[in-house]
């Protein structure tokens, strides 16, 4: 399939145009797919906003978006298993699928990786995208585009709990009431944890975590977190702490609410990449702290937990834009992040 499609671009920081550009050629190994839905992450906001996130730099015009789904239009010569009309969520991290790494199953590792959506690489706030068969994954008739969109940030919560070691009975803390954080937390659920947790500073996230299942919420703006963990777990502190607010001050606090023995998990990119760290007590209590890259061979658990209404995932998105107005949507997602907790950009 050839010919012109539209497309948003980031220009730079607060600059993007929704332009003309080819439809991507196919390789064989690839399909076309036509993109129904994408979600607004935080990384995309970083780069609207920034130009930057890590070591990724907005140095050209590229399109954004990764959390996406749509329809299989055309197909490569080695594709298998898919044909045109199946409903996919693509994920968006491609490996090489050769090296150690990946033959070991840690595929997200992988020093070659390449991310739909990281500049320069483009990503899926298009009419169409390219994407290997392989990481094009099915998804059922009853589940809607929104909901295949936000199989990716699934996916995220899905790890975070695996790396976790997440076990039925286990108290669990998430910091940060966002759509990570909040997947984290449903998953968590899902999974029978023990008592969920949650702690942000907005009052309204922490209203809409009450009613999505988390037993427990803490407004850090009005609260002592420590003193209302040791009231909340009898004094022994949670087992897992799960830092999905990206803030180098609750990367650290972490470390000080997790229990004895327990397991930190760091989800958000703190906003520095060096900073005081509590060591002394890593090493007092025994604790693990881990870190997640996006996720591995997760995407098949998050579309079977959607699917079977064990998350309730379309409950997270508040507001919807047309892909023409994506500009629009960035910036109002900007202006109103107390609002906000993951704004949907739409295809016909």
């Amino acid at each position: 399939m050839s010919g012109r499609m539209k497309a948003a671009f980031i220009h730079a920081p607060h600059d993007i145009r929704y332009e003309e550009t080819d439809i991507p050629s196919l390789r064989p190994d690839e399909v076309l797919v036509e993109v129904k839905a994408n979600g607004i992450c935080g990384s995309d906001i970083h780069f609207y906003e920034e130009g930057r996130l890590g070591p990724f730099v907005v140095e050209s015009p590229y399109i954004p978006g990764h959390e996406c789904s749509g329809v299989v239009k055309e197909i490569g010569d080695e594709v298998e298993g898919l044909k045109p009309g199946d409903r996919v969520a693509p994920e968006p991290g491609i490996p090489c699928r050769r090296c150690g790494t990946c033959k070991s199953g840690r595929y997200n590792l992988c020093r070659s990786v390449y991310f739909m959506s990281a500049p320069p690489v483009n990503g899926a706030m298009a009419e169409y995208m390219a994407v290997p068969y392989d990481f094009a994954f099915k998804i059922p008739d009853e589940m809607s585009f929104e909901e295949g969109a936000l199989v990716e940030p699934f996916a995220v919560a899905v790890h975070s709990c695996n790396r976790g070691e997440l076990r039925a009975g286990d108290d669990v803390v998430i910091l940060g009431a966002g759509p990570i954080g909040l997947a984290i937390m449903m998953v968590a659920v899902a999974r029978g944890a023990g008592k969920t947790i949650v702690v942000d500073i907005l009052e309204s996230r922490l209203a809409v975590a009450k009613g999505l299942g988390a037993d427990e919420t803490i407004n850090a703006s009005g609260e002592d977190v420590g003193a209302k963990l040791a009231e909340l777990t009898s004094g022994r502190g949670p087992k897992i702490v799960f830092e999905a607010a990206g803030t180098t001050a609750t990367s650290a606090l972490a470390v000080e609410l997790v229990g004895a023995g327990g397991v930190v998990v760091i989800v958000g990119w703190p906003g520095a990449d060096r900073f005081p760290y509590p060591v002394e007590r890593i090493l007092e209590l025994e604790l693990d702290v881990r870190g997640v890259r996006r996720y591995a061979n997760d995407f098949p658990a998050a579309i079977s937990l959607i699917a079977g209404k064990h998350v309730g995932g379309a409950a997270l998105i508040t507001h919807r834009f047309p892909l023409e107005k994506a500009a629009e949507a960035f910036q109002f997602v900007v202006e109103h992040k107390d609002q906000v907790i993951k704004a949907m950009i739409l295809n016909g």
